[in-house]
């Protein structure tokens, strides 16, 4: 099996090998980059598994794969620190997926994102894409335009609360009733033999000591009766989220690594228990076996090996969410198999969910138009976006640092 990773020089490729080690069914690991700097640091941290091959030409890297899985950042570090810098400036959430900074993001990927899907459905129509890209459900709805239900968007923030949950309840075996779009999706019920066992969770403050119920509160989870995906904590928590600057930590401590200074482990651990850390009490719950390169592999054996899997992954709506029309791309579970993966069904949100679901789908597809109108709309009509007049000063001020954003000038 060929499986090829775009973005191949992108910091977290070594835990996505780490996972192929000893795996077997991948033959040959593909890495393909723009930035061939990038690619031979990280290939020189790569030891054992498959054989791998490193190439910053596109279509030497897609011919004959049978994975691709797509990691790109358009832009780089320096892209996503600017949007936060922009954001913050103009009094603004600008986390990197949601809000002006996600919109800017966005903005930035879909093009590159659809130009790299036309590729795939050109040099190797057989492949399936599973795709890493953030904002991962906008990215994803843009490559089905050529992709059609050959391309899987994938996350792992609902697999490690679902993964969390059941740990607290002490429960093996649930069915695990989410549904939303990606990091904006709630836990509705988690079930065990038929019997919802979520209330006696939110009933119990000394069970909710896991990420989500510190990061949300006993109170606010019962109000709800339900769990949110970590992300609605920037909305449901906008005020207290407005700091921070990830963008530009991380692009000084990976400019540490790719020059030589620090090692790759290093930089991973800091990383990992630095995320969210100014919205979090506590460390940050381990994602041993649960990060988005074990979804990822799973996703990819279930259909490599015809071997039925439960997976909760972005794909076609269908009539899943009826809110929604049939190609809006949702995060729910799904039964997955050699046909690929299929929606199944989940309980209808509740209004105020499925008002702000609708909303940020409404955002996404402005993004997608790909004209300066629409992007002055998406900025102006994001729920975290409070003013028309800051939408249009945001929008100039990412075309003044965004080259990439040129095509909307």
């Amino acid at each position: 099996m060929r499986l090829v990773i775009l973005g191949g020089g992108g910091f977290r490729v070594p835990l996505v090998h780490k996972a192929l080690v000893g795996d077997g069914r991948v033959d040959e690991l593909v890495l393909h980059d723009v930035d061939g700097h990038r690619l031979a640091a990280i290939r020189a941290v790569l030891r054992g598994g498959p054989r791998v091959t490193a190439t910053t030409d596109l279509e030497e890297a897609l011919r004959g794969a049978d994975f691709v899985f797509s990691a790109i950042r358009v832009g780089g570090l320096a892209g996503r620190a600017v949007d936060e810098e922009v954001a913050h400036a103009h009094g603004v959430l600008g986390q990197e997926t949601v809000g002006a900074g996600g919109i800017a993001y966005g903005l930035r990927t879909v093009p590159v994102a659809r130009r790299i899907a036309r590729r795939v459905a050109e040099i190797a129509p057989q492949a399936w894409v599973i795709n890493f890209t953030n904002p991962a459900g906008l990215v994803t709805e843009a490559m089905a335009e050529h992709l059609g239900e050959r391309v899987i968007g994938i996350c792992d923030s609902p697999v490690g609360l679902c993964r969390r949950v059941a740990h607290a309840l002490g429960a093996s075996g649930a069915e695990f009733d989410y549904a939303g779009l990606n990091h904006l999706g709630w836990l509705q019920a988690v079930r065990v033999d038929g019997v919802d066992l979520l209330p006696r969770l939110l009933a119990d403050p000394e069970k909710l000591g896991f990420e989500e119920g510190r990061l949300f509160g006993a109170e606010w989870l019962r109000a709800l009766g339900m769990i949110p995906n970590e992300y609605l904590h920037y909305y449901y928590a906008t005020r207290e989220a407005m700091g921070g600057d990830r963008g530009a930590f991380l692009l000084r401590q990976q400019e540490a690594f790719y020059n030589g200074s620090v090692d790759w482990e290093t930089t991973r651990l800091e990383r990992e228990a630095t995320y969210m850390a100014h919205d979090r009490e506590g460390e940050r719950d381990s994602l041993e076996g649960g990060g988005y390169e074990h979804v990822a592999l799973a996703l990819m054996h279930a259909i490599a090996d015809d071997e039925r899997a439960t997976l909760i992954l972005n794909v076609r709506n269908g009539a899943t969410l009826p809110h929604l029309d049939g190609d809006a791309v949702v995060e729910v579970p799904c039964g997955v198999d050699a046909r690929g993966p299929r929606p199944l069904p989940v309980s209808p949100l509740p209004d105020h969910a499925a008002g702000l679901v609708t909303s940020v789908k409404a955002v996404d597809r402005l993004v997608l138009e790909g004209s300066r109108t629409a992007a002055l709309k998406a900025f102006a009509l994001h729920p975290l976006v409070d003013s028309v007049s800051v939408a249009r000063s945001l929008l100039e001020a990412y075309l003044s640092r965004h080259p990439e954003l040129a095509y909307l000038s």
